[in-house]
């Protein structure tokens, strides 16, 4: 199974207060079998973003902290018309464009959406695609 990795994770990374075990464990197992995982292209956008608004240093914290995850092994996945189209059924079940893309991204690859956006996984449960790493961690992660 591969698990596509929600920007929500990663900021736990890298912003204090805000780490998490679950959080740690995924970075834990992306650093050790990163074929394991994917992200959408807009992964590494919002994730800079948010060091932008949060992190007292976000350049420093994207580079040393995001750049060798991107570089690692991972399937970054380009935005492309099919993954667009499939994206939009997500958007009709209540998703963000951006979160509907990560679903969409999971459906894609027969894989699992890792985020800790509660809301977001709840408006996609019964599609069985996602996974709140607030309440737990995947079955067999």
């Amino acid at each position: 199974m591969i698990f596509v990795v929600d920007a929500s994770v990663a900021c736990r990374w890298l912003l204090s207060g805000e780490a998490h075990p679950h959080a740690q464990a995924v970075l834990e197992r992306m650093l050790s079998s990163p074929r394991l995982f994917a992200v959408p292209e807009l992964f590494s956008f919002e994730v800079y973003a948010v060091l932008c608004r949060l992190h007292p240093k976000p350049l420093e914290a994207f580079a040393r902290g995001i750049m060798p995850i991107l570089q690692g092994g991972i399937l970054r996945h380009p935005m492309t018309e099919p993954l667009a189209e499939a994206a939009m059924r997500f958007v009709d079940l209540g998703l963000t464009g951006y979160d509907a893309c990560y679903a969409a991204l999971a459906s894609e690859l027969g894989g699992v959406w890792l985020t800790f956006d509660t809301r977001a996984h709840l408006c996609i449960a019964g599609e069985q695609l996602s996974c709140s790493l607030a309440d737990e961690l995947p079955p067999g992660f």
